[in-house]
């Protein structure tokens, strides 16, 4: 199993980052204020507007680490790669399978029943744990449909009807979802999901998350040879990593959703971590990123038992553990592709 390293991430526009040696030197205003080996580092997340030296970047590709640039709402705004690498065969495999119908309602189907039934682990559990202080019956009632919505993927023979089952649970799974705000919900009201730019504190929260598990998702495809770019649900569209996009709907809810509330509810994050622009659009502050960075590395650092695999393994693998399980569905040697089921 390939190890889990660190993630460097760069919240603060006026951070510039350099090469000196096997080091990453941070610089704010020419002055150096820290210094990171890059032996531990396997990625770099930067929201820096200064920049990257070129000396880094070509360090960088030749070390194969991803050095992603993000910018003050967590929106992807770039990568730096080096070469493309893994197995030929694979990727001509891959790129044949995607225009096969079948085997793309096929994947996507697998695909939406672990998102749905993550969905529903999520909702369940929140029952579970902190019913006397839910609306169990709004709650249930929205269990429920999601349930309803699982038994009907299997009777779905086109990807378009597949998306509508996926699009109709999902507005029901927030129609609930502030229901899940256990403390401060004052200051975290979800009203409904909006983006481009996030209009309130917990959007902005959920946006960020999902850009960082998308990139997750991206290196992972690549490091196992497969091509990100080629999507099975999510059509093809120059610049856009479709099969991250696709991939990443199991652990939308399970990893991003819920390390959200546990942030809202365990009061690490409140509303002083967040401003209010002129257009309308909310941001964190650099401390409110700073702790979210910090707590989403303890989170992928944390440990589950593997669904398919049976095995121990840190929740930050996950979307590594997923793109080699599609390879080795790819390469003929699984029956298909097992998707992640959370328990």
């Amino acid at each position: 199993m390939k190890k889990l390293l660190n993630t460097l991430y760069i919240n603060n526009p006026d951070r510039y980052l350099s090469l000196d040696g096997e080091n990453i030197l941070i610089l704010e205003n020419k002055e150096v204020i820290g210094r990171v080996p890059l032996h531990n580092l396997d990625s770099i997340v930067t929201a820096g507007y200064t920049g990257v030296s070129p000396a880094l970047m070509k360090k960088c590709v030749d070390l194969n680490i991803n050095l992603t640039f993000i910018n003050q709402y967590g929106h992807f705004l770039a990568r730096v790669s080096g070469e493309t690498k893994g197995n030929v065969l694979l990727r001509r495999k891959q790129f044949l399978e995607s225009t096969n119908v079948e085997f793309c309602l096929n994947i996507s189907s697998m695909i939406i029943k672990a998102k749905l039934y993550n969905t529903r682990s999520v909702l369940e559990r929140s029952i579970r744990d902190h019913g006397i202080v839910l609306d169990t019956d709004k709650v249930k009632r929205a269990s429920n449909f999601i349930k309803e919505s699982l038994l009907k993927i299997d009777t779905i023979n086109n990807i378009d009807s597949l998306r509508g089952i996926e699009g109709e649970a999902a507005s029901v799974y927030f129609s609930v979802f502030n229901e899940l705000i256990l403390r401060q919900k004052n200051e975290f009201v979800f009203i409904n999901r909006n983006k481009r730019p996030p209009t309130d504190s917990l959007n902005a929260m959920l946006s960020y998350g999902y850009t960082l598990l998308r990139l997750m998702y991206e290196s992972s495809l690549e490091s196992v040879g497969i091509d990100p770019y080629v999507g099975i649900m999510h059509t093809d569209r120059p610049g856009r990593k479709s099969l991250a996009l696709d991939l990443m709907e199991e652990l939308r809810c399970p990893f991003v959703d819920r390390f959200v509330l546990t942030l809202i509810n365990k009061q690490i994050i409140s509303a002083k971590h967040f401003i209010a622009m002129e257009d309308k659009s909310v941001k964190m502050t650099d401390l409110g990123r700073k702790i979210f960075l910090s707590e989403w590395q303890k989170k992928k650092q944390s440990v589950i038992n593997h669904p398919y695999l049976k095995e121990k393994v840190e929740w930050g693998m996950i979307p590594y553990t997923q793109a080699l399980l599609l390879a080795r569905f790819l390469r003929g040697d699984l029956d298909g592709y097992p998707p992640f089921f959370w328990r």
